[in-house]
């Protein structure tokens, strides 16, 4: 899919948004740009720390404050919450399902595979540099997850039903959000000149797991909260920066 393409496509689906869902929420979407969100408490709530293994960071000292905890259960923001959902249920098209499980998996190419700086197929070490970045992105949000074990829209509610198969485990933050977001940080900090581009695309594959019933809004919201946190950390440190200059004489 074209750049062009893509953004008329993400700029229609912008446009049938539920309103009542939110005007944080659509101004998220459509700035490119996370919403204000309440503070987060002092502490998170008890956790077993994320058996995932990070790679350039440790979660131990990783400020994550910047990620709330979630609607509390039962409050106006929660049910809002749910009503998006089952508004992009009923409105929803095959195409937009298609897309949704087209991105079931949460990698490099699954998000950036068709826009990539890169030459193609996708040299072997920009695979290797996104896939130790993913670790960390992967820690991070499965610690929140498990620390704030908000379940996914369709274990709440038997009217959700998800066009995307395996839509499994816990809901907030979303991870595909946080991931794909960070990519297109990194890759905007790559190639300044396509940032729009690339963040257009990270917010497209955050929208399709709200259509697709996966995730509430407030989820991707904390995904994109969550990338943002992780790459000011990741650019604290040497061995990071290192590799992403690696990376430059690669760009085509």
């Amino acid at each position: 899919m074209s750049a062009s393409l893509r953004s008329v496509l993400l700029s229609l689906s912008l446009a049938l948004l539920p309103l009542r869902a939110g005007a944080g929420v659509f101004a998220e979407l459509s700035s490119g740009r996370p919403a204000a969100v309440p503070e987060l408490p002092a502490a998170l709530p008890a956790a077993t720390r994320s058996a995932q293994k990070p790679h350039y960071l440790s979660l131990d000292g990783l400020d994550l404050r910047a990620v709330p905890a979630p609607p509390a259960d039962g409050s106006y923001e929660d049910r809002e919450d749910l009503r998006a959902v089952l508004d992009w249920q009923a409105r929803r098209t095959g195409a937009q399902c298609a897309a949704a499980r087209a991105e079931m998996s949460h990698d490099y190419e699954t998000f950036f595979g068709k826009i990539s700086p890169f030459g193609s197929p996708t040299p072997p070490e920009v695979k290797k540099f996104f896939n130790n970045v993913s670790k960390d992105s992967v820690a991070a949000h499965t610690f929140l997850k498990d620390a704030y074990r908000r379940p996914r829209p369709a274990d709440r509610d038997s009217r959700v039903k998800p066009c995307i198969p395996n839509a499994r485990g816990l809901s907030y933050p979303s991870g595909h959000s946080a991931m794909s977001r960070l990519f297109a940080l990194i890759l905007s900090d790559l190639v300044p000149s396509r940032r729009a581009e690339f963040l257009a695309k990270a917010d497209e594959s955050a929208l399709l797991r709200v259509i697709g019933g996966a995730h509430h809004p407030t989820d991707t919201q904390a995904g994109k909260l969550l990338a943002d946190t992780l790459y000011e950390a990741l650019k604290k440190e040497p061995a990071f920066r290192a590799d992403l200059r690696a990376l430059k004489p690669l760009l085509r």
